[in-house]
């Protein structure tokens, strides 16, 4: 039984939600210790191996050795080749364990950044602060990029791609049709967390390498080299080991002359070598950078391509890898540039282009391959940064196995209810409430005291509307949300880059609300204390102004205000405005807050006791 499975059969048996987590944490730690000790264990045995080549490297100094002595090229020829395939073995079979380890270690990782993320919110990965924009419609005022961010809370993202893909679905809803694509998606991924883990640690690597990796890797695939001659050197690689092979070996037997036959085709070999030299260095830099990389994602295109997928958008994305044979072909390439690795080993280089004229030989090859595979595999690395995206969505779900997947409504009216919905962001106890908006145009006015809950109420509104809309589960127990376009006006600020000030500042912002209600689809507005920068007279003219133009324009969304005469518009729109509040209670001088949302407006304010707390009577008049 998977982590996914125990947790859901917890849930199901109604042991407290605090439990639930101790016990995803305990499987996170057990994850991590076994893999810490396959990791230690791969370590030891890559280096055995490594000593052992050392030996081999040794046996080959002391045949050039004994064959000096002995003039004898037998003993070359004969010595070299073994202990060739045996070096060849013995670097294959070392690699294969520092794979492993490594493989083990990043494992490690990446059980040990679910249990930081859980118990502190901390995350590897990118926390998304480079797609920060305070112009946006609401990333910046819900907290969607940067330090103790949605981004930062979801992100299991290794790729720039893969970062840029979930960037975008959380900076804009989707339509119905491709969120339920993405929810049965989540779902599936979520249901293999082993699958989600173990192709998080295979795909780490790319959160270690710079940005511009993938564009490199891409452009090297699609340009050619243009090799001159490439035609009469492929047939002459091929036979200039018979070639070299036999003179050697009539040198030995037959006559010393072909010895001296034998040297000048070494010779021959190398000049032929240096002469294509520009071509060789310009492929072996570009390719060398790389290599790690191809052979990285191979792996990963063949984790995806090896599993029978369920779901519709995952089994597309399935099949447009197995189609091309992407990760057969990239594992192709693989090799080839890790052969071509060989040519740069000292003594072990030497030998193999004087013989095979291996460095040549190896470009040629990887030339073919690219012009024998001109699929689109920009294409399949979109893949990879869908799949990445689908893995961070299903975070929420496998740690938060209380989290539920909406309901994507289709009324002609708005729709946002919700039970129990509360702000992902919070941590520890956290307070939810309920929310109901059922295919109807409203306004609702939320007043309170300040520190009572307005702000955060909308932000948890916002924040679960954008998880909803982008395909992932949310932080409620339901919620139904018609696809709608979340405008924010929250966090306003001056800008002396800009020589704005915060009236200014507000202005604009409204502005840009006003505009998009107009014309953006569905949008369902947050406003949160309207024109602050002005005079208390022409901010509740202003403020009224504005919601009624809004109610004008057949605005949805809610008003946080401290104003309690904006809560008569209800008097004025009974069928468009409601009113809610958020309470306060003052017992023997301590304000007690229950963050709860009622229905109604607020009664009870605390500036004055808190202006009283840091020792400053307010009188009244």
């Amino acid at each position: 039984m998977d982590m996914l499975s125990y947790c859901c059969k917890i849930e199901a048996s109604k042991i407290p939600i605090k439990s639930v987590q101790q016990t995803i944490i305990a499987n996170y730690e057990e994850a991590a210790k076994k893999a810490r000790q396959q990791a230690d264990h791969y370590k030891q045995q890559a280096n055995t191996y490594s000593l052992m080549r050392l030996g081999i490297f040794a046996m080959m100094i002391f045949v050039v050795y004994s064959t000096v002595q002995q003039d004898s090229f037998v003993v070359l020829g004969v010595g070299i080749v073994m202990l060739l395939a045996a070096f060849v073995a013995l670097v294959a079979q070392q690699g294969k364990y520092e794979r492993l380890r490594d493989y083990h270690l990043d494992l490690e990782r990446v059980n040990r950044n679910e249990i930081n993320s859980l118990q502190t919110g901390t995350n590897l990965y990118d926390n998304g602060q480079k797609y920060s924009n305070e112009k946006h419609f609401y990333t910046s005022d819900l907290d969607i990029f940067g330090n103790a961010s949605l981004y930062n809370l979801t992100n299991r993202a290794a790729t720039s791609a893969g970062n840029d893909k979930l960037a975008g679905w959380l900076s804009a809803p989707a339509d119905k049709a491709t969120i339920l694509i993405r929810q049965e998606a989540v779902q599936e991924i979520a249901a293999n967390n082993d699958w989600k883990v173990n192709t998080q640690t295979k795909l780490l690597f790319a959160a270690k390498e710079d940005a511009d990796q993938m564009k490199r890797l891409l452009a090297y695939l699609k340009t050619p080299l243009h090799l001159n001659g490439e035609r009469w050197l492929s047939i002459y690689i091929k036979v200039a080991p018979y070639l070299l092979f036999g003179m050697l070996l009539a040198g030995a037997f037959l006559s010393p002359y072909f010895t001296i036959i034998a040297i000048l085709l070494g010779l021959v070999n190398m000049s032929i070598l240096v002469a294509k030299g520009s071509y060789i260095l310009k492929a072996g830099a570009i390719a060398g950078k790389i290599s790690d990389a191809l052979a990285s994602y191979a792996v990963v295109f063949k984790a995806i391509e090896s599993k029978q997928w369920q779901s519709q958008r995952c089994a597309e994305l399935y099949e447009k890898l197995k189609v091309n044979q992407t990760s057969k072909n990239i594992t192709e390439l693989s090799k080839l540039i890790n052969k071509l690795s060989y040519s740069l080993i000292m003594i072990v280089g030497f030998i193999l282009n004087v013989f095979f004229l291996w460095a040549l030989k190896q470009i040629i090859l990887i030339e073919k391959w690219k012009r024998n595979n001109q699929q689109n595999f920009e294409e399949a690395f979109d893949v990879i940064a869908e799949f990445e995206a689908f893995i961070s969505l299903a975070v929420p779900a496998i740690n938060y196995p209380d989290w539920v997947y909406p309901v994507i409504a289709d009324t002609e009216g708005y729709t946002l209810t919700a039970k129990h919905i509360a702000h992902p962001l919070i941590r520890g106890n956290r307070v939810d409430n309920d929310y109901e908006l059922q295919d109807a145009f409203k306004i609702d006015i939320i007043t309170g005291s300040n520190m009572a809950g307005k702000s955060t109420f909308l932000r948890t509104i916002g924040i679960n509307t954008v998880l909803a809309l982008s395909g992932a589960p949310v932080c409620a127990a339901e919620m139904e949300v018609s696809v709608i376009t979340i405008v924010s006006y929250m966090r306003i600020k001056d800008s002396l880059n800009e020589s704005t000030s915060t009236f200014k500042a507000e202005l604009d912002r409204l502005q840009m609300l006003l505009a998009a209600v107009e014309h953006e689809h569905r949008v369902f507005f947050l406003i949160d204390e309207m024109l602050r920068g002005t005079n208390s007279m022409d901010k509740y003219l202003g403020s009224k102004a504005v919601i009624e133009q809004l109610i004008a324009k057949k605005g949805v969304g809610m008003v946080a205000t401290h104003d309690l005469q904006i809560a008569r518009l209800e008097d004025k729109y009974p069928d468009y405005v409601r009113n809610y509040y958020f309470d306060i209670q003052v017992i023997e001088g301590e304000m007690l807050f229950d963050y709860k949302l009622k229905h109604g407006e607020c009664k009870t304010f605390n500036a004055s006791l808190l202006l009283k707390q840091i020792g400053i009577n307010v009188e009244a008049e």
